[in-house]
């Protein structure tokens, strides 16, 4: 999963765009780098995955300006905001923007490490779930139907019954269902099924 993340870097610095990317580079992590929030914006896609690492201060929007413009485009990208002139209020509006983290510089490349890992595991989280309900999505109407009344517990002859059809036409779409979704028994179908209608899949 972390072969699809990246991190991208936005510094109007190239001393520290090109350490950061040297730094991380032989860490093995992917990286790309801009030097402002106008080119990472006229670059991006929605299908990016990983983390953006952005300096505060930019030539043109800034790094808080920056975030407001990708949640209002609906990415989910986590941020970590780095400043050499860190102060309160702008710690705390980076936050109120949904940073992850905020670093002053000089910073530890451990601190930078550790954001980024933070980044990352939320990124994993969030495609694992993306990739649940797009398996959910390849199901039926029928499919549907019987995995919802499989999460609650009702057995083949059950199920059968309250759809008006036979138990073994149950069973053969349960295995369909099971071989869509990547399960191998009933125990994480039901688990797959609660945990996807629990995200509104």
């Amino acid at each position: 999963m972390r072969d699809v993340l990246t991190v991208y870097i936005i510094d109007d610095d190239a001393a520290v765009r090109d350490s950061l990317v040297l730094m991380l580079g032989l860490a093995g992590l992917g990286t790309a780098a801009f030097a402002d929030a106008e080119s990472f914006l006229a670059a991006w896609r929605p299908d990016w995955a990983g983390c953006v690492v952005t300096d505060l201060r930019l030539p043109g929007a800034s790094g808080i300006e920056l975030q407001a413009t990708l949640r209002s485009r609906g990415s989910e990208l986590p941020v970590v905001v780095i400043t050499a002139d860190g102060d309160v209020p702008s710690a705390r509006a980076a936050f109120r923007a949904d940073a992850l983290d905020f670093l002053e510089k000089p910073f530890d490349d451990a601190q930078l490490r550790a954001a980024i890992d933070a980044a990352f595991a939320r990124e994993q989280l969030r495609l694992e779930k993306r990739k649940d309900a797009e398996k959910l999505e390849s199901l039926t109407p029928r499919e549907r139907e019987v995995l919802e009344r499989a999460a609650q517990g009702l057995h083949a002859k059950e199920i059968a019954a309250a759809l008006g059809i036979s138990p073994r036409t149950v069973e053969v779409h349960k295995a369909r269902i099971m071989e869509k979704l990547g399960v191998r028994n009933v125990a994480q179908l039901v688990r797959f099924a609660v945990g996807g209608t629990g995200r509104g899949a």
